[in-house]
């Protein structure tokens, strides 16, 4: 198996109570807590960056697309989003935690998909 290391770093980013709050306003049908939606977070790749600061300006540039995916997983026409987005408020709903290095050990190439 080869070990590829990504010129990327990414952020992994967990829900707070309040996205699970809202989460289950808007899919009632769903059994949902914060404990499981903490199970898994989402990875989201950006440039590679050396220090603390260049995640601190990632998710300044990055924090409205987050944001919209993560609450598009949710309602995905965003009838019943919160408003108005804010970064302040993405920091209540979200935390983010940096991961400095990506690897990628699958045999897989490589894909990309353009969501939106």
């Amino acid at each position: 198996m080869t070990i590829k290391l990504l010129n990327r770093s990414a952020i992994v980013i967990r829900p707070k109570q309040p996205l699970a709050d809202w989460a289950a306003r808007v899919a009632p049908e769903e059994e949902i807590d914060l404990a499981t939606l903490r199970m898994e977070g989402t990875v989201y790749l950006i440039d590679e960056v050396e220090q603390e600061s260049g995640f601190v300006e990632a998710l300044g540039r990055g924090w409205r697309t987050i944001f919209e995916n993560e609450l598009s997983a949710w309602d995905e026409f965003g009838d019943d989003w919160p408003a108005p987005l804010s970064q302040m408020m993405f920091e209540q709903w979200f935390e983010a935690e940096p991961q400095v290095l990506a690897f990628d050990i699958s045999s897989e190439p490589l894909l990309r998909a353009e969501l939106a």
